[in-house]
This record gives structure tokens, sequence and C-alpha cells, in this order.
């Protein structure tokens, strides 16, 4: 079976509503879509750093029970899981405070290898950290050599914004090595300045990456080549958090990919009823997710999925 290789940040969640907690939940972007992913039946890998403490326990306890490998992952025993405040407004979207140190021994990465077939997902402030960033683009770097499909979720918050004219090089080294962008327009404000989507995608195209997906809330999704533009529209679904919404349509665009064995072939030759159906997919999980407090799809949902027909013959 293909890998999915998902390197990212991991925190752990306490989810306020109205200044109470309601709720305590393994996260981080990458975890999260790693999570939708392993609950979906497919391989997984996630490449993270976990404190030898009792909330890193949990949580690698938690990737273990939901179908993602933790063999890349070395708990480090000065180091404190960090631990992430979401406070939710009416519409279900949140504001965060982050509390977490730095680990001595930094991320265990070496002896992970993508090959063709595979998926790399990268993405987040944690990709761009100078700590870590060398052993990450090393990885990627060897991974599409090795042809593995390489998927980058920029998720540029807006207390990086003071950072943006230091962080925009890597950013763009970011882009240009990924085969698959998906940002959500509040993303791509955040780094370019722009919220339409023609400019933003002629930003991305001279970066080097050519498909890109952008999110936008309830007002759908739009795929974007320098040759296509497809919109797909949004699920109306009475959102109790959208916390986990575009972790789980980067997990529903892998999920269709590797069903459907696009990452064998030049993503050039997908037409648009497959882009359509990877739209849909996304766009379904991302519904499913904000139905909850949970950052992932459920179980029983993912295997009502798996029970589904994916590609578009019309």
């Amino acid at each position: 079976m293909n890998a999915i290789y998902a390197i990212g940040e991991t925190v752990y969640d306490i989810i306020f509503r109205n200044d109470q907690p309601v709720a305590a939940r393994p996260g981080g972007s990458m975890l999260n879509t790693a999570i939708s992913l392993g609950r979906s039946g497919l391989k997984v890998e996630m490449i993270t750093e976990l404190g030898d403490d009792p909330v890193g326990k949990l949580v690698t306890a938690f990737l273990n029970d939901n179908g993602v490998s933790t063999s890349f992952i070395q708990p480090a025993g000065n180091y404190k899981t960090p631990v992430s405040l979401a406070f939710l407004d009416d519409s279900g979207d949140a504001r965060y405070s982050f509390y977490k140190n730095i680990p001595e021994k930094r991320l265990n990465i070496g002896q992970a290898e993508a090959g063709k077939g595979d998926v790399v997902l990268f993405g987040s402030f944690y990709s761009l950290d100078a700590g870590i960033r060398h052993e990450i683009i090393s990885f990627i770097n060897k991974s599409k050599q090795n042809g593995a499909l390489i998927f980058y979720d920029p998720n540029i918050r807006k207390n990086h914004l003071g950072e943006i004219n230091k962080l925009m090089p890597s950013v763009e080294e970011n882009i240009s090595l990924a085969d698959i962008i998906r940002g959500s327009d509040e993303d791509f404000f955040n780094l370019f300045g722009l919220d339409d989507q023609f400019e933003i995608a002629h930003k991305v195209i001279q970066s080097g990456c050519h498909h890109m997906v952008i999110t936008r809330g309830k007002h759908g999704a739009d795929y974007l080549s320098r040759d296509e533009a497809i919109h797909f529209p949004a699920i109306e679904t009475k959102a109790v958090s959208t916390i986990g919404a575009g972790d789980a349509f980067n997990a529903g665009i892998i999920y269709a990919i590797i069903k459907n064995d696009i990452p064998g072939i030049e993503l050039v030759n997908i037409n648009s009823a497959t882009w359509k159906t990877i739209l849909r997919i996304g766009t379904i999980f991302a519904a499913e997710v904000c139905k909850s407090y949970d950052n992932y799809i459920g179980k029983d949902f993912a295997s009502q999925m798996n029970e589904e027909n994916y590609i578009d013959t019309d």
C-alpha cells in the first residue's frame, strides 16, 4: 500500500466555548490530517516531536489506536508536549494561545524514505522552523527525486504576519517543491496580501507549483492550474468547530488521490471530472469534521466512505 508521511508539530488542543473548556483533543494540522487518513485505512507515518510526558504518551497511544505509525517519533525526556488553548466564537472559528518549549534533540527523520506512489504532507510554521528546516527539506527533496507526491499546506496564521518578509524565501521554496498546495483564502491573504483567486494562482505558479486548491469556508473550494479553474460548492452544515476543517480537506484530497492511484501518473494528466471528485471528497471530509469538537473524521464515517465509488465516469 502507498504510504503518507505527515510532517508537522503536534499539540494538545484544549477547546473553549463561552470561556469554558468543552473538549480536549490531540491536534496540530498534520496530525489532524494523519488521523483522518489512518481512520480511513490508509498507511500513514507521523513524523513529529513529542515529550516523554503524560501528554506525549496520550498522543502516541491515540495515533497508534487510529492506525497511524509512530516509528519515527522519539519522545524527548526534557520536553513538554505543546498545549494549545482554542477559543471558539459563535461560528465555530477559533483564536489560539500556544504554550511550548523546544526539545534539545530535534526531529527524527533520517531513516524515513518515501518513494513512487507515496505522498509527503508538510507545512505550517513548523516547516519554516530554522532548527529543523534542513532535515525537512532534505527529506522532501529526496522524496521528490524518488517519485513521491509532495503536498504543502502553508497554514499561515495572523500571529506570523510580523515575520512574513523574513519567512517568504522559505515559503517560496516550499511552494516550489510542492506538486499540490492547499490553503485557505486567509492563508494566501496573509502570505501575499491577495484575495483574488487568479492573482493567487499566478503567484503560486510563478513560485513553481502548478496545482493548487483554495478553500473559502462556506463559499466552497477552487482548484486552479495554469490551464484550468474548477469551483466546488461547500456543504451547508451548522459548525460546532472549524478547527480541523482545512486539515480534513487535505485528508480528503489525499484520500481521493491514493484511492484513485493518482500518485503514479503526472498530475497534469488528471481530467476535470477527477479534479471535481477530489474537491468533492475534500468538501465532504471538511463538512463532517465541522459537526463535532473532533479535529478529524469519525471511524464510522471513514468506513462509510470506503464503501463508495470515487471516480466520475461521465
